[in-house]
């Protein structure tokens, strides 16, 4: 290391301690702020509840920083041993995994592990840099072969089986895959194959996944059973109002009517307290960070960046659309958390990856853009 380069030491440290992109990161803390007053209210009865998150935040923006150091270029060489690890666990899981709650989706290797939480990040890794690597000379073969690099872990994830995961890898791995140049009428084939593929769907589905889809179409079937979580959540949404009832005042809340009301099912506690006019300042704040890590797509020096980069904001996207619409009763009920506002660890720290990447990348665009390396990494070296 070079230390006679006339920089005090706060000039060579300051590339890598000022990372964090900062549009990305204001949005993100307004939603964990948000997060945070509900959780309160959601957890008021549960002792440790906003201190645990307090600590999960705090390693989320640690896992943060840490990607945000990580050039692109070492995040291509990670890609194929991350995805083959990733892959890897997930057969184990499959063979000696540990069962909890009828789902066998952990192992134990000294700590435990959900090898299906890593493949949200791997399978789009692992995509982009397939694609980088076959730029120029795309044919139907290399879609072909995305296709299968997708649907292995995929198969291994609802096996499991974990549905909302599963949705939440194809949602990454066919961002990329359509990104990459998939053609509308291959994307219309594929559409019309997997609707004529619905009823094989439906036979290889577990009773509780048909349950599912059952209950979202009429949940009134059986409303003191099955129906009775998602009924009550949509009587909490509804009851909101236009204004809400007040920070704390929900009634559905704090009578315990509403499942899971800390980690899936906290959009229904922020609907009844801050109502419709709470609901639209948080969509606003979805969609502004949906539109931040498009634009850090858009902005992308390579192939591999841009795809990667719209992969992690279609994750966000996903995680969104599915928690708020399950919740509202206009999508299955799957274990999808909402993000930056749920309770819990391995997601935040999942989301708090995805967000350290997008600024990686657009660090480097922007090292690109000013022509030297320099600027936005700076080097200890």
């Amino acid at each position: 290391m070079h230390f006679n380069d006339g920089r005090s030491p706060w000039q060579r440290l300051r590339p890598h301690v000022i990372v964090f992109d900062i549009p990305l990161a204001l949005v993100i803390l307004a939603l964990l702020s948000v997060g945070l007053v509900t959780l309160y209210s959601a957890g008021i009865a549960i002792p440790g509840k906003v201190s645990d998150q307090l600590r999960n935040i705090a390693a989320a923006f640690f896992v943060m920083w840490l990607a945000a150091n990580i050039r692109p270029q070492t995040l291509m060489r990670l890609a194929v041993p991350v995805y083959a690890l990733a892959v890897v666990l997930l057969l184990a899981v499959a063979l000696v995994g540990t069962i909890k709650g009828g789902s066998r989706r952990w192992i134990t290797i000294g700590i435990q592990l959900q090898p299906s939480e890593f493949m949200k990040i791997a399978m789009p890794l692992m995509l982009a840099w397939f694609f980088q690597r076959q730029a120029g000379q795309l044919r139907w073969q290399a879609y072909a072969i995305a296709a299968l690099l997708l649907v292995v872990p995929v198969v291994l994830i609802a096996r499991q089986p974990d549905l909302g995961t599963a949705l939440l890898v194809v949602a990454a791995g066919a961002c990329v895959i359509f990104l990459a140049g998939l053609s509308w009428k291959a994307l219309m084939a594929l559409g019309a194959a997997a609707c004529v593929a619905m009823p094989l769907l439906w036979s290889a589905m577990h009773d509780y996944q048909r349950e599912r889809v059952l209950t979202l179409i009429d949940p009134y079937h059986d409303p003191l059973g099955k129906g009775f979580h998602i009924i009550q959540s949509m009587i909490a949404i509804g009851s909101g109002g236009a204004a809400g009832k007040g920070w704390t005042q929900g009634t559905q809340t704090h009578l315990e009517f509403i499942p899971e009301r800390t980690t899936d099912f906290i959009f229904a506690v922020f609907s009844e307290e801050f109502g419709l006019a709470g609901n639209l300042v948080l969509m606003v704040l979805y969609l502004l960070l949906i539109w931040r890590g498009l634009a850090i797509s858009l902005n992308a020096s390579t192939l591999f960046t841009r795809l990667l980069a719209g992969a992690m904001t279609m994750i966000y996207f996903t995680y969104a659309f599915v928690n708020m619409g399950m919740v509202s009763g206009i999508v299955p009920v799957v274990g999808v958390p909402l993000p930056f506002m749920s309770y819990g660890g391995t997601a935040l720290l999942t989301l708090g990856l995805g967000a350290g990447i997008l600024m990686s990348i657009q660090r480097d665009s922007r090292s690109v853009r000013s022509g030297s390396g320099v600027p936005a990494w700076g080097s200890l070296a």
